[in-house]
């Protein structure tokens, strides 16, 4: 007996893709803390710029939420507090260096890493 494949997932209608225009984005932590953002401040990151993207076609893209497994809330915290203030100084020169306590340092590090920011 031949083996038919139907297209998986079957979807009647295809997904709508989040307005890239959309204005906020939600970024949850593995231990399921959300933070909520504006899109270009998240999108100083080059992991999270592609996810929203939607030629890349990730889920994110869709939802406008993007779920990080692999960074715990703590760090997640710290991370969206760097986009702001990035974004706040994106036009300035000589700005100081964010304060970041001292024993998160290496999980800051790692999560910027992964993020490519």
């Amino acid at each position: 007996m031949p083996l038919t494949f139907k297209p998986w997932p079957f979807l009647p209608n295809p997904p709508v893709m989040a307005d890239p225009a959309l204005k906020y984005v939600t970024l949850v932590s593995r231990d399921g803390f959300e933070f909520i953002l504006e899109r270009e401040q998240a999108c100083v990151s080059g992991t999270i710029s592609r996810m929203l993207d939607p030629k890349n076609g990730f889920v994110e893209a869709i939802t406008g939420r993007c779920v990080f497994e692999n960074i715990n809330g703590v760090i997640l915290q710290l991370v969206c507090e760097y986009f702001l203030y990035n974004h706040r100084h994106r036009n300035e020169l000589n700005v100081e260096d964010m304060e970041l306590p001292l024993e998160l340092c290496l999980e800051v590090l790692m999560a910027a890493d992964y993020l490519d920011c």
